[in-house]
């Protein structure tokens, strides 16, 4: 059973066994789970939040075009989904303009526990979505982190789940059935004919992409991940562990991350829209346009620091890099159009 956070309940301690129950229980299910411990994300990997300041900003005015499409209400929601330390809550905060934020109210939804020196009186520490609440729900980098199965097309042709040991190993097991099977006919077929193709199993974010975005009363809802589409899928999967900065094999002890790129166009629901992080950015006013020449000679401390916002203005936008993550954007009873002009003219999913 999925919980607020897409996680499984209930994982037992039997091996081998699949890598969506394996990686819940590394992640979450253990006092010293990755997720869980005090040094955060942050201590491991570095997201767009911890890139630049620009992002939060962004995410800010994002938030005053929902509140303005919602027609100011007296109580606006920023729910931000996988919120690590509560860093994006934090900084989305401190860029809104004072008008707005005297009516803010953010969730930091977060399995972790709540870290010192976050704002008490501001920000909401939970480890569940609020249900009935309008405004932005931001996910960022959360549904890459939902544990899912792997699939493996063995020797005969013949896709199977794959077991996991504590120590990584995996063994072939059973054929996907039911709502699996159906799955990955549907969003991931694999060829018969080339043993060791590999698929992720999205179902279980599917799901908790429907639940979040179904918690929104009105506003919008908007994942932010590494993602790929249908037509483009990673011949052998993208299954992977980070652990201080690096890559590292995966194993599901507590030592690493384990992660998974998103089949985002799966997660849509209807009028959904997905995008890049890069157009995403430029229609939300982040440039990386490097600032004229002169400024440098009538005022240098101006020309340094438009000079580092484009810096990390390109890094957020590059491509191959940050700039190529998916942004999956789905409106609640208000217009998307009014939200993000150049994002909305991009076809539905």
């Amino acid at each position: 059973m999925a919980d607020g956070q897409g996680g499984v309940a209930g994982t037992g301690a039997s091996w081998p066994r699949g890598w969506r129950e394996a990686a819940e229980d590394a992640l979450y299910g253990r006092p010293d789970g990755f997720y869980l411990r005090p040094e955060g994300p942050a201590g491991h990997f570095r997201t767009s939040v911890h890139a630049s300041p620009l992002f939060a900003e962004a995410v800010a005015r994002l938030l005053c075009r929902v509140d303005a499409a919602l027609g100011g209400p007296a109580e606006l929601a920023f729910v931000d989904v996988g919120a690590g330390r509560g860093e994006l809550a934090a900084g989305v905060l401190g860029a809104l303009p004072a008008e707005v934020a005297a009516r803010v109210r953010a969730y930091a939804v977060e399995r972790a526990p709540r870290p010192e020196g976050l704002d008490d009186l501001r920000i909401v520490w939970t480890a569940q979505v609020p249900h009935g609440v309008s405004g932005l729900l931001f996910a960022n980098e959360w549904l890459d982190n939902v544990p899912v199965d792997v699939v493996e097309v063995d020797a005969d042709g013949v896709p199977r789940l794959v077991l996991v040991d504590a120590d990584g190993t995996e063994t072939p097991g059973p054929e996907p059935s039911g709502a699996d099977a159906e799955w990955l006919a549907r969003w991931w077929p694999l060829k018969p004919s080339e043993p060791g193709l590999r698929a992720e199993l999205g179902g279980p974010r599917d799901a908790a992409w429907a639940a979040a975005v179904g918690s929104l009363e009105r506003g919008l809802a908007v994942a932010v991940d590494y993602h790929h589409t249908r037509g483009k899928r990673p011949e052998f999967g993208t299954l992977s562990g980070f652990r201080d900065g690096r890559e590292c094999r995966p194993v599901p002890d507590g030592s690493c991350d384990l992660t998974a790129h998103v089949a985002l166009d799966a997660c849509a629901l209807p009028g959904a829209k997905l995008t890049d992080q890069r157009t995403a950015l430029t229609a939300l006013g982040v440039s990386g346009a490097r600032p004229p020449l002169s400024l440098a000679s009538t005022d240098p401390t101006a020309y340094i620091r438009a000079l580092t916002h484009a810096g990390e203005a390109a890094e957020l936008s590059a491509q191959g890099g940050l700039g190529d993550f998916g942004w999956l954007l789905q409106a609640v009873d208000v217009p998307l159009r009014a939200l993000l002009v150049d994002v909305a003219d991009d076809e539905e999913q």
